[in-house]
């Protein structure tokens, strides 16, 4: 499916506008040689799983968002220098179109405000408007702070150096499209602290790890069970109904996609993934949340690749529900296109219509069940 079609409703809904310090690691799958991965039966797949009814994922929010297609409107404010941009941020207000002209903008920068539906907050710029996250020549920490923001449209410009990229907190209805994010200490995008609502699309993600590589995610999404006390009162982290759609993530050390524990209901579709500098992950996705849909990815494997896509069960009650469908893997690695992992296997649905190249163990740990 190209990501052209998959992708058009948020580009008309736009344009019509106007890891934490830590990550828990997923349990040990069993012991390299090991052969005691069983098949389950696929009517008990088909027993456990949803009641019938419609595609449950039928009406996901960015099933149509256009990669390429969001363009900031015409009018507003045009910043040439770090302090002009954080001021623009700073007094920003429903409605606001601020404008980054091509340069380098050292340092952190944060927005706060909320715009509304009608009348989204925009941050815009084109590739060669660079907010570069040295400041004395240190790292700062987040390079770019959505906190507690609403309603917000980040569009096309660079992001680079920094310890994290783009770090949304309490972030809700929000677009962050068309970035280039590399040369990052730990992940680059990372969505987390109940941020709920938000489309990932259409960012070019490279060169992550430089700091710690354990934290090298692409996309982030939520927090690990370790951190739920830092970030949410010790309960889980429920950044739910995130879009992570028509992404090119390639040269991360840990996974591209990485989908934690206590959150539900999100999309991760058609987006192009690689495991070429993989060094602290064993999959290109991990999803540990419930009720998530992945499909249409394509993935070119490698390296310290062990299955192509794989969900845990970190916690009790998490990593069920998913569905992992249409996915083209090429693995060429010994595990298996699709790993669900043991804890929960008749609670995931892995279609039969993944198309699975170089997995030396199968195309899946289960049962596949036809879309």
């Amino acid at each position: 499916m190209a990501a052209t079609s998959i992708l058009a409703g948020v580009a008309v809904a736009v344009t019509s506008c106007g890891s934490e310090n830590g990550s828990s690691p997923a349990p040990d799958k069993e012991a390299p040689g090991s052969t005691a991965r069983p098949r389950v039966d696929p009517s008990d797949t088909a027993t456990a799983w949803a009641s019938p009814g419609p595609d449950p994922f039928a009406t996901a929010t960015a099933s149509s968002a256009a990669a390429g297609g969001i363009t900031c409107p015409a009018g507003g404010t045009t910043v040439s220098d770090a302090g002009d941009l954080r001021s623009a941020l700073a007094t920003a207000k429903p409605g606001t179109v601020i404008r980054i002209a091509d340069g380098v903008y050292k340092g952190k920068f944060k927005l706060t405000a909320t715009g509304t539906e009608a009348a989204p907050i925009w941050l815009c710029g084109s590739k060669d408007a660079i907010l570069d996250g040295t400041e004395d020549d240190d790292q700062v920490n987040y390079v770019l702070h959505l906190d507690g923001a609403s309603w917000v449209r980040v569009v096309g410009f660079t992001v680079r150096n920094g310890q994290k990229g783009v770090i949304g907190d309490r972030l809700q209805h929000s677009i962050i499209a068309q970035l280039r994010v590399n040369t990052i200490g730990d992940e680059a995008i990372h969505l987390r602290t109940a941020s709920s609502d938000n489309t990932v699309v259409g960012n070019v993600i490279r060169d992550t790890g430089n700091r710690r590589e354990k934290f090298g995610e692409g996309v982030y999404i939520g927090s690990a069970e370790s951190n739920w006390c830092t970030y949410t009162d010790c309960e889980p982290d429920r950044s739910d109904r995130n879009s992570v759609i028509g992404n090119d993530i390639a040269g991360t050390t840990s996974e591209n996609i990485d989908i934690k524990e206590g959150t539900t209901g999100g999309v991760v579709r058609g987006n192009t993934l690689s495991s070429d500098a993989l060094v602290e992950a064993d999959s290109w996705i991990d999803v540990k949340g419930n009720g998530w849909l992945v499909e249409d990815n394509i993935g070119t494997g490698g390296g310290t690749l062990e299955d192509g896509i794989q969900t845990h069960v970190i916690k009790k009650d998490w990593g069920r529900q998913n569905t992992i469908r249409r996915n083209t893997l090429t693995v060429n690695a010994k595990g298996f296109g699709v790993y669900i992992h043991d804890g929960d296997k008749t609670q995931n649905i892995v279609g039969c219509d993944n198309q699975v190249t170089g997995a030396q163990s199968g195309p899946s740990n289960i049962d596949c069940t036809d879309s």
